[in-house]
């Protein structure tokens, strides 16, 4: 009998995290969460939260279920909120919508209200069941889970090379170093990624437009890293400011006439203090996170991916490799980290493997630093 349930409380947050997922890169700073009510075996309710300030997953389910909720069972992939926030608190609806048992996929990592709505569920007569799933239901609050506990984004470093590990011919020229299904995927990750990142050298010499060019998708909040302010207002980055949302990091005493003219082409541009053109990357994080920022893809270029990794500050890691030799006269994929014994590498997770068409697709987690300290 307990395997039954066992099995049938996966199937059930199965649905739950597909139910989920289609809240991803949309509810920032909230976490992404689905809801599945289930009575006597069927579904009667779905729900998903959908953006900040609308109704969390839990309320959509109850609402789409009704009277049949009477007597179910909630599958929450998070547990649910018990605090005054844009909206009222989930647990007060589940406590009071006669449900019978709640099963809660993980619990909300945010340190000041963790195992508050459990614990109100519970006080409420609820049977009440944790950790169905937990680590597919992690992931699906990976960026939120780093935001709330850190105040900065969760950090995803993108990267894109032949077999050999060069990223450009030793004239630069890098496109396209993987083919079409590879590229469509980058689009996918910009759409569920509240900002996208590059350094100067790329927005120069690339000369990007950095948009989500998927059906359905929505543009990230681009990010140029200039410390000596060397974007021309000829940039794709800068003409198309006035529609999406482009910021530009540079150091004080920047060339105030640069500063008016990308302003006035609609650019955000932030002063931070730096030496030398190279700004501190913990300051840059902190100030997209204090924006709403929990996710940032980073695409680019070699010394911005280099100069993350050696801070110790990427969370994620996805490499694009293609089937292609550019040989030793090619640049690399990433400069010095300083790394001078194995022992020193940084570590990397459990390898996820996919295909691209003719490129190989390589998902892994970085040992990165997750202390909350200030700059």
């Amino acid at each position: 009998m307990m395997d039954c349930v066992q099995r049938d409380d996966t199937k059930f947050m199965r649905l739950a995290l597909t139910a989920g997922r289609k809240g991803l890169g949309r509810t920032s700073p909230n976490p992404p969460v689905g809801a599945v009510i289930v009575r006597r075996g069927d579904v009667v309710g779905t729900g998903y939260h959908h953006r900040a300030g609308e109704p969390h997953a839990e309320i959509e389910a109850l609402r789409a279920a009704g009277r049949r909720a009477r007597g179910a069972t909630l599958y929450v992939t998070l547990e649910p909120c018990n605090h005054h926030g844009r909206t009222p608190p989930c647990s007060e609806a589940v406590a009071a919508a006669g449900l019978r048992r709640v099963v809660i996929g993980t619990p909300d990592p945010n340190p000041s209200v963790a195992g508050g709505g459990a614990d109100r569920l519970r006080s409420a007569g609820l049977e009440v069941a944790s950790g169905t799933l937990q680590h597919e239901c992690d992931e699906l609050i990976a960026f939120f889970r780093k935001h709330v506990r850190t105040g900065r984004p969760f950090v995803t470093l993108k990267l894109a090379a032949s077999l050999d590990g060069r990223i450009a011919t030793a004239s630069g020229d890098s496109r396209w170093i993987t083919g079409p299904a590879s590229r469509r995927h980058v689009h996918h990750l910009r759409d569920i990624h509240d900002a996208v990142l590059v350094g100067a050298e790329t927005a120069i010499l690339d000369d990007p437009e950095l948009t989500c060019r998927r059906r359905g998708g929505r543009n990230p909040l681009r990010v140029v890293v200039d410390g000596r302010l060397r974007l021309p207002v000829q940039a794709k980055l800068v003409a198309g400011a006035a529609a999406v949302p482009t910021l530009v990091f540079t150091a004080r005493g920047a060339d105030p006439q640069r500063v008016a003219e990308l302003r006035a082409a609609g650019v955000d541009v932030v002063a931070i203090p730096g030496r030398a053109g190279i700004l501190p990357w913990k300051r840059i994080l902190s100030e997209l996170g204090r924006r709403g920022a929990s996710s940032v893809l980073v695409e680019g270029g070699s010394q911005v991916a280099t100069a993350l990794l050696r801070a110790r500050l990427v969370d994620r890691l996805n490499l694009f490799l293609a089937p292609k030799l550019l040989g030793g006269d090619g640049r690399p994929v990433l400069g010095p980290l300083g790394v001078r014994r194995i022992d020193e590498a940084l570590a990397l997770g459990r390898l996820e493997l996919r295909r691209f068409s003719g490129d190989l697709f390589l998902a892994t987690t970085v040992d990165s630093d997750d202390a909350d300290e200030s700059d």
